[in-house]
Order: C-alpha cells, then structure tokens, then sequence
C-alpha cells in the first residue's frame, strides 16, 4: 500500500480522537466552564452540527482547488478548531470552538477517500479506503483513552492541546507523503448536484442513517450498562472501551478486503451479523465473561461495513465523487445522533438499560432492509443492458453470416 496512506491515517487518528474524546471529559470540562451536564452536552452536538453542515459545503466551495490542497486546508482548520478549543475561556466560546473543529471532518474523509482510491488499483481500493479509516478506529483505542487520561490529570485543555499536535504532525505528513492531484476539470454545482437525482445514491445514505445508528444506539450508552448491568467498575470500563476500538479496527481492515470482492454481500452480511451481535448483548450483558466478547463483535460488525458503503458511493456518485463521499460523512453524525436519541427513548420510557441494543438490531434489519434493495436494483438494470448486449451480439453475428 502507497505510504501516503499513512498521512490519511495520521489525520484520520486526530480527527477520531478531537470526535470522541469529549464525551471522557464532559464532567470536567462543564465543571470548569461552570456549565451543566446538559449544557455541556452541546460541546458533542455542536461538534457533529459542524460536520453535517461542513461537510457539502466545504467539498462545494472547494470543488475547483487540487485535492491535496483541500487536505491540507482542512487540516489546518482542524488544528485551528482545536487550539481555539484548548484556550477557550468561556462556554459559549468553547461551544463555537468545537463547530470549527467539526467543519473539515467530513470534507477531509470526503475527498481523502477519493485520494486513496486513486492511488491503488480498482481492486485494491475498497483496503486503500479502510487504511485511511483505520486511523479513525486506532484513536479510539489509543487517541481517546490517552486524551482522557491527559485530561483528567493536567487538565482538559491539555487534550485539546495534544489534538492540535496531531493535526500539525497530520499536515506535515500529507505535504510530505500525499503526491500532487490534478485540479478537478469541467466541475460545476449543478453537475456535482445531478449525482443525487440517482436513487440508489439516496439508498446508500438511508443504509448510513439506520445501519449505522445501530452502533451508535448501542455505544452512546456502553458505558452505564458495563457499570449498572454488568457490574464492572467505572475504571475497568476504559479497557472495554478500547476492546470495542479494536472491534471496530480489525472490522475495518477486514472489511476492506471484502468490499474489493464483493461490496454488496460484504454489506448484506455484516449488517445480518450486527443486528445478531447486537440482539445477543441483551443477553450477554449480564455475564462479565461475555459481555467484552459481545462488546467486540458489535465493534467489528458496525464498522466492517464502512469501506464497501465508501466504495458504493464513488461507484453510484461518479460525477461527484468528493462531494458523495463527504455527504457520507455528514450522514454517519446524523446516524450518531439518531441512534443515540432512539435509545434514549427507551429507557426513559422505564424499559431498561440493555433496551438501545434491542433499538439497534432493530436498526440494522431496515439498513439491511435498504441494501437489499439497493442490490435488487442494480440486477434489474443490469439484466436490461445484458439482454440488449446479447441481442446486438446476436444481430451482428447474422450480419456476419
């Protein structure tokens, strides 16, 4: 693989840690700022706002530059966003802090996964995309148990501190590793726009939406059930956590090497086996032997997946392939959000806290449910062109004769 995929990963791994590492210190940052715990919970939401709404409009307004370019710019508005956050002294400004550093995070994967299938062969690329996402994987094994730690011992603004490095280390890397693009050519809005008229390229967001917010209903709240129901104590949970992260890592690589055989079924069966993983930790949560193996499958299944629905929008997107691949981006925050609203729900309506995981193999079913026919569309077009192919081949061979 292209060394270059290194610098994606790099800023992939900082990009992962600024995205997560809040909700390990929302405690400390809303005592600081001397906000609620409600209040603070804006310094996730704002953050997510930023990568829905940064994510078209970025890609837009940069659809003219060269690639690498933008990389790089997007980088250096992450580490704005986060030194913004690291000195911010009020919660207000805080809470605009993490807006800014949310704005490049879709953009950059956007187009970084338009880079790095560009720098392989077609079948290589679906392992080309899940090496860039498996800096995003790595941080939560690493990035975010670290800036947690950092931060409750000197302080919270110190991990944003530390975030802020990474993204100048990130900006070296890809000036350094990432060769020149060529600057995009007959490019405009309404033909970057035309892409979205295509039904299957709304059915790749929809299989996003639910299939993702899955994990998602599951893993916003891990945390109280590993404590409440399974009875760890709230200092082993940071293993768990990182047991998840390399769930989620080892999902990706495989996933990757999936999606270049077979996209669809790699989506068709990691969805099946994420409902199942997900309907079995109802059960395995009580266990403290099972309920880590369960953690781990959840995390491997939810996001093995990745790099084949990446791939499924260069594929369907060709005309605008970044700005398809940004649209991604914001579509995974507004699953993060939906997933974690769903089960909140139910268990404020008193149904327990193992409830989300039910919530969520019930999300992957309707995701799953999308993918299917996503693929029942694409043989339905697929048996016209062959149909009219054998009937030229078929008049030509009489013309011959």
């Amino acid at each position: 693989m292209p060394i270059a995929l290194l610098a994606l990963a790099i800023a992939a791994f900082g990009i992962g840690t600024t995205e997560f590492v809040m909700m390990g210190l929302l405690p400390e940052v809303a005592t600081d700022l001397g906000a609620t715990i409600p209040e603070a919970g804006g310094y996730v939401s704002l953050y997510a706002l930023g990568v829905v709404i940064g994510a078209p409009l970025l890609t837009m307004l940069g659809m003219r530059t060269k690639r690498k370019a933008m990389l790089l710019s997007m980088m250096v508005l992450f580490t704005v966003g986060n030194l913004f956050s690291a000195f911010a002294p009020t919660h207000e400004l805080l809470l605009a802090a993490r807006f800014v550093a949310g704005l490049p995070h879709g953009t950059f994967f956007g187009i970084g996964a338009v880079v790095a299938a560009g720098l392989v062969p077609a079948d290589k690329r679906g392992q080309a995309i899940s090496m860039m996402f498996i800096g995003l994987t790595v941080a939560n094994i690493v990035g975010v148990p670290l800036g947690t730690l950092l931060g409750q011992a000197l302080g919270w603004r110190w991990a944003f501190g530390l975030v802020a490095v990474i993204g100048v280390v990130a900006l070296a890397a890809v000036a350094a590793l990432v060769p020149d693009q060529p600057k995009p050519t007959d490019v405009s809005l309404r033909g970057e726009l035309r892409a979205f008229r295509r039904p299957q390229v709304w059915l790749a967001f929809a299989v996003v939406v639910f299939g993702f917010a899955a994990t998602f209903s599951f893993y916003s709240y891990i945390k109280p059930v590993l404590t409440d129901v399974t009875g760890y104590s709230p200092t082993a949970v940071t293993p768990l956590l990182a047991l998840f992260g390399v769930g989620m890592t080892v999902g990706t690589a495989l996933g990757g090497r999936l999606a270049d055989r077979n996209p669809m079924r790699t989506l068709y069966v990691f969805l099946t086996a994420l409902a199942a993983s997900l309907g079995l930790f109802v059960f395995t949560a009580h266990s403290a032997v099972l309920a880590p193996v369960t953690v781990f499958l959840i995390g491997a299944t939810g996001f093995a997946a990745i790099p084949s629905i990446q791939a499924r929008i260069l594929d369907q997107a060709k005309e605008a392939p970044a700005l398809g691949s940004a649209s991604i981006q914001s579509t995974f925050n507004i699953a993060n959000s939906l997933g974690a609203y769903l089960g909140g729900l139910v268990i404020a309506a008193g149904l327990g806290l193992t409830a989300p995981s039910w919530v969520g193999a019930l999300l992957a079913l309707v995701g799953l449910g999308f993918a299917l026919l996503s693929g029942w569309l694409d043989r339905n077009q697929r048996q016209p062109a062959a149909a009219v192919a054998s009937h030229r081949a078929a008049a030509e061979s009489v013309e011959v004769s």
